[in-house]
């Protein structure tokens, strides 16, 4: 976490705090139809490209889960409000961790049947071999393929199965649906879309991340709205709490520190080498493009959702006496706020987010085993695997060994990638430079050809 937190405000500092200054040409992008353009020789068909907004909603789709209604409650639960203050903090500094990973991800992609592919282990692989350090020269290709085989089991087999509990709990406590029934019902909706590939998956997570983020932050705005007077004191508690001047509950300034951290990493990924294989995907002018729309992904996580549930729980009080925690918590909040709807509405919401993480996890380890191999068998096996078996596995059995298995996986792979984007992240540097030259100069919309890097240009496929 230490290390996740010094890469991040290094980031920040060496690109003259990019989150910041770029906002809204991230926005620009985010809402423009043009920046959909072809990235090099495009070998497929322009109908099966992947657009920057559909990348963009894969990667929100898997941040945005169970943890932004769960983990916020839990953090609030155990360090206080003030664990929401350094929420935001850890947002706004890992928007610039995210933006180089991403950015890495655009580079060093790779032609696939359907779209474009890439992440972590194709520019570990393909861009530590120009590393300086020798022993880290080397480590390229080990290092990728663990990289991919940690990313499988912990987002496409372990944390499906998580998402998969959190539903059917939800349904049985709020509709009494049996997790048989439910669990069925996911494994199969789940099958239909991952076999449709990227392509499906994509167009999903268009519909599903605005429908889902929308209404959940729509529904947090009534709330804020009808208990506006109570805002100033929230907003005084959760500055208070943070830095120890005033604890309402948890263990002081360190354990509002340490979760709102924890919570604020852990929510929107930035590091850990998740997003970049979605980011990857999208077809784009210049690799910057979706580095900066991937950036804005970690605001629209932490910022936006996770601030949605803050709101709703200190609007509450709840947090204080009722002696809940996790979804338990957020549940009897929004009873409390809106009536006997506010379980309802919470599963609802739940299955809207889980389901959405379950098929975008599932697409980061598909992207990886393609990186391992090119065998139709294996990869049949992993869908199989990922969306029916697991995610019954999940419905039906408690998740402790899960939950233990994606803490050890997480933190090895998020090593891999920091080390990787520290070696690597000069090229993301001269990329944002080369962005904002060509933008000085009145280009709408930047290019970037492999041949400006000519040191790794035999590295790069996409960029002719």
């Amino acid at each position: 976490m230490v290390v996740l937190v010094g890469c991040g405000l290094w980031f920040t500092w060496r690109m003259r705090f990019v989150q910041f200054r770029m906002l809204g040409e991230m926005v620009r992008l985010l809402t423009d139809a043009s920046v959909a353009s072809v990235s090099g020789d495009r070998q497929a068909s322009p109908k099966k490209h992947i657009s920057s907004f559909q990348a963009f909603a894969v990667s929100v789709a898997s941040r945005v889960g169970t943890g932004n209604l769960a983990g916020v409650a839990t953090a609030i639960a155990v360090g206080g409000p003030g664990a929401v203050f350094w929420m935001w903090v850890m947002a706004l500094v890992g928007a610039a961790t995210a933006f180089v990973e991403s950015t890495l991800g655009q580079l060093f992609k790779l032609h696939a049947t359907d779209s474009f592919v890439g992440g972590p282990a194709y520019y570990i692989s393909r861009g530590m071999r120009y590393c300086s350090w020798k022993p880290l020269r080397g480590s390229g290709r080990w290092m990728s393929v663990l990289f991919a085989i940690l990313i499988t089991v912990t987002f496409g087999l372990a944390n499906n199965s998580i998402q998969a509990n959190t539903i059917c709990g939800a349904m049985n406590q709020a509709l009494g649906l049996s997790p048989v029934v439910m669990g069925g019902v996911l494994a199969a909706l789940t099958l239909l879309i991952v076999f449709g590939g990227i392509q499906r998956i994509a167009h999903v997570s268009a519909i599903l991340v605005p429908v889902m983020a929308v209404g959940y932050f729509l529904l947090a705005v009534f709330i804020v709205v009808t208990n506006i007077t109570i805002v100033p004191h929230v907003l005084k508690i959760i500055v208070e709490d943070a830095f120890g001047l005033s604890q309402v509950v948890g263990g002081g300034i360190g354990a509002a520190m340490m979760n709102g951290v924890k919570r604020g990493l852990f929510s929107n990924e930035a590091g850990e080498g998740s997003a970049p294989n979605a980011a990857s995907t999208a077809d784009v002018t210049h690799p910057v493009k979706q580095g900066l729309i991937q950036a804005l992904g970690v605001f629209t996580d932490t910022l936006l959702v996770c601030s949605c549930t803050a709101f709703i729980i200190l609007i509450s009080g709840l947090y204080q006496s009722s002696g809940l925690n996790g979804i338990n918590l957020t549940q009897v909040a929004l009873e409390s706020e809106i009536g006997s709807s506010g379980p309802v509405f919470v599963a609802v919401a739940i299955f809207l987010f889980a389901f959405s993480s379950i098929i975008a996890n599932y697409y980061y380890g598909e992207a990886n085993i393609r990186f391992m191999t090119s065998s139709r068998r294996v990869m049949t096996i992993y869908r199989v695997c990922s969306g029916g078996v697991m995610v019954m596995i999940g419905a039906l059995v408690t998740l402790e060994v899960a939950w233990n298995m994606i803490d050890f996986c997480m933190a090895l792979l998020t090593a891999c990638n920091l080390v990787a984007i520290m070696v690597l992240g000069k090229y993301a540097f001269r990329l944002l430079d080369d962005y904002r030259r060509q933008k000085r100069e009145g280009i709408r919309e930047p290019q970037f050809h492999r041949h400006q890097l000519p040191e790794i240009a035999d590295s790069l496929e996409c960029w002719d």
